[in-house]
């Protein structure tokens, strides 16, 4: 046995014994408390007291998934604006910034009406109002205190101060001092029924630069989005988390605030908590600051379904760049048990350096340097995906059919017992991994609650355990189909006008054949 191998088993070990008995009530079962308040907020609890912190995260049960078209990326939008503050943090003087507030969206709204018909615009009228804008605008930046909820936090010893959007859900992060809980309970009660949209358009312009760097000038960001909205023609899993461009530069104030009220409320939302603290305070501690929020009308859910793919998809996007494959199949949401072994086939064939795709196409054919497969967990029903980019002067055509050769050696011959048994125990070590720090189990508990239930962690590893070798064979047959599949590929322009070029000489020089 390998001493790096000897190391990570024993380091699993250890963890095992360490944490059986505290955070797991018995053989890796989380052990977490839970109280719903009356206005539908969800807390969940977990103790851990080797390190005096607690890690709270407050996620939202909305992501891009509960968005309509006009308004996409409105969920990462506030994921932006909830940093920007309250009623009392963040300014100087809200009752005079809230008088600029409201002057700042009617020039807007004027603005924008004024520009909307072209012929007709009055340009003298709109250098007026844009001139009587920037100077409503100076004396608002006055009145703000920049980054003034961070730079509290951080005074207090606080850590990790981040937040994520997903297609499902909202998540904000948070690690502090045990002693220091009260506070966060404050900053964070207040900015759930206090939050000003301050700084709005600004903002919304950080947004679509954000855009423009991770999606329009990204060949990988950019291949996704296609490769999604190809992939899901219904289901509005098929708009980018991040917002079309011109919903991003469309969207209003008005709209975003009533996004908020509708999705951002008490009983749409989750507290977790897991470090150095006692439940029965805790509980206590969130009641006093949190109880007092009015819960809203539950928001409607998804009712769109994705009607079944009857056949291959195609799509090829130009870009600047070297070639890209991907290629997307349908497979169910989470709660279903065929997911188990989806896992599984995702590690078999891309969990490390002994996995089938490193193995055939970057190691002995040597066609890819990168080649990757992994399966969502969603809300609702999501994909199986691959990834590839070409070795020069390799193609995708190839890459392509390499991957095809590996999917029917799946569907033809099961994996070997060994095999099964070393891909089982990489996906519980990456599991345990991820419960092996307060941070990691808060973020767990929080992320599996919105899609489904928390309980989810604690029958994954009896779970994956039933998966066997046929079950991978029958997964495979049933979603990795032709059928079912979305290939998108990125192809660099100017060699992309190229083939296009050669086939027209090929077809002009090609002699006539007499019938």
């Amino acid at each position: 046995m390998k001493k790096k191998t000897l190391v990570s088993i024993l380091s699993i070990i250890t963890f095992i014994v360490l944490f059986t008995g505290r955070v797991f009530a018995n053989s890796l079962k989380l052990d977490v408390k839970e109280h719903v308040l009356k206005n539908g907020l969800t807390l969940l609890m977990l103790e851990k007291h080797d390190v005096p912190i607690v890690c709270v995260r407050i996620n939202y049960k909305v992501g891009s998934v509960d968005e309509r078209p006009g308004i996409t990326g409105v969920s990462h939008l506030f994921e932006h604006m909830m940093f920007k503050g309250t009623k009392i943090f963040g300014t100087r003087d809200y009752a005079a910034e809230k008088s600029l507030l409201g002057r700042e969206d009617e020039l807007v709204m004027k603005i924008s009406t004024e520009k909307s018909n072209e012929e007709t615009a009055d340009r003298k009228k709109i250098e007026s109002l844009e001139k009587e804008l920037e100077e409503v605008r100076k004396k608002l930046r006055d009145l703000v205190v920049k980054d003034e909820v961070f730079s509290l936090y951080l005074r207090h010893g606080a850590s990790g101060l981040n937040a994520a959007t997903s297609t499902d859900g909202t998540y904000y992060f948070c690690d502090l001092p045990a002693n220091k809980l009260e506070l966060w309970a404050f900053i964070e009660s207040d900015r759930m029924k206090n939050l000003v949209l301050r700084e709005f358009y600004s903002e919304r312009d950080v947004v679509m630069e954000e855009r423009r760097l991770r999606t329009e000038n990204s060949p990988m960001g950019l291949l996704i989005e296609q490769l999604n909205a190809i992939t899901f023609i219904a289901h509005p899993y098929r708009w980018p988390t991040i917002g079309w461009r011109s919903d991003i530069q469309n969207v209003t104030k008005a709209e975003t605030e009533e996004y908020f009220k509708r999705y951002y409320a008490p009983n749409n939302a989750v507290v977790v908590m897991v470090g150095d603290f006692n439940p029965d305070n805790a509980i206590k501690l969130v009641e006093k600051y949190f109880s007092d929020i009015p819960g809203q009308p539950a928001p409607p859910k998804v009712k769109t379904i994705e009607p079944e793919q009857k056949g291959e998809r195609r799509v090829e996007i130009e870009f600047e760049s070297n070639p890209y494959i991907a290629i997307s199949y349908h497979i169910p949401a989470i709660g279903h048990p065929d997911l188990y072994a989806l896992d599984v086939v995702s590690s078999l064939l891309s969990d490390g350096r002994t996995s089938r795709l490193y193995k055939s196409l970057i190691d002995d054919k040597r066609i890819a340097v990168m080649a990757h497969a992994y399966s969502g967990i969603g809300k609702y029903p999501d994909t199986f995906t691959f990834i590839a980019v070409p070795r020069a002067p390799h193609t995708v055509a190839e890459i392509e059919s390499a991957f095809y050769d590996e999917i029917e050696k799946l569907k033809n011959v099961p994996p070997t017992d060994w095999e099964l048994q070393k891909i089982k125990n990489q996906l519980e070590a990456d599991f345990i991994r991820d419960l092996n720090s307060a941070s990691g189990l808060a973020n767990e508990i929080g992320n599996f609650e919105v899609l489904s239930d928390w309980r989810y962690i604690n029958t994954f590893m009896d779970k994956l355990a039933q998966v066997t070798a046929e079950d991978v064979m029958r997964v495979v047959n049933k979603y990795l189909t032709k059928n079912n599949r979305t290939v998108a590929i990125l192809v660099k322009k100017e060699n992309n006008q190229k083939m296009k070029e050669t086939k027209e000489k090929s077809k002009a020089e090609k002699p006539a054949v007499a019938y």
